[in-house]
């Protein structure tokens, strides 16, 4: 992906000095929704980046507003159905939500998505995580079955 910009955010792809603030980013908004950092568990993909996402085909951005990371978003190819990826690690922190900002995501990571010939998305989610299932049915995604991840419970499917 090509850096981009959306009003005063910065999204661009991860970089290695860039682990321990993600990690500290996502553990601060799952605790916001009372759930765990799982760095053993369903954020081992956040800890490992490389393996999960840039070597396999994948991307994750990381979102910059005066040079601080204030949000995340990724996806990798998955074993689940026909060419199929699933969207992860999709957070912003609560200062920067309200502004469009994680529609501009997801439709380019939809774009990013159908660029490289992809023809499924799935997104695991929990509940509690109000905002991001009003976006993914808003733009389309259907609810399926079979969560994967213990702390989530619900999975929505998107055919390009």
């Amino acid at each position: 992906m090509k850096m981009r910009t959306y009003k005063n955010f910065l999204i661009r792809n991860w970089q290695v000095c860039d682990r321990e603030n993600v990690s500290q980013l996502i553990a601060l908004v799952l605790d916001e929704y009372g759930l765990s950092f799982e760095p053993d568990g369903a954020d081992l993909d956040v800890v490992k980046i490389e393996q999960y996402y840039q070597n396999v085909g994948g991307q994750f951005w990381v979102v910059e507003l005066n040079h601080k990371i204030v949000g995340t978003a990724g996806y990798y190819p998955i074993n689940r159905g026909v060419r199929a990826v699933e969207i992860r690690k999709m957070y912003l922190i609560p200062s920067v939500r309200g502004q469009g900002l994680g529609t501009y995501l997801l439709q380019n990571l939809e774009q990013e998505i159908l660029n490289q010939g992809y023809q499924q998305i799935w997104i695991e989610t929990a509940t509690c995580l109000t905002e991001a299932i009003k976006l993914y049915e808003t733009y389309n995604y259907q609810q399926s079955s079979g969560v994967e991840t213990p702390r989530c419970d619900r999975v929505y499917i998107k055919y390009l």
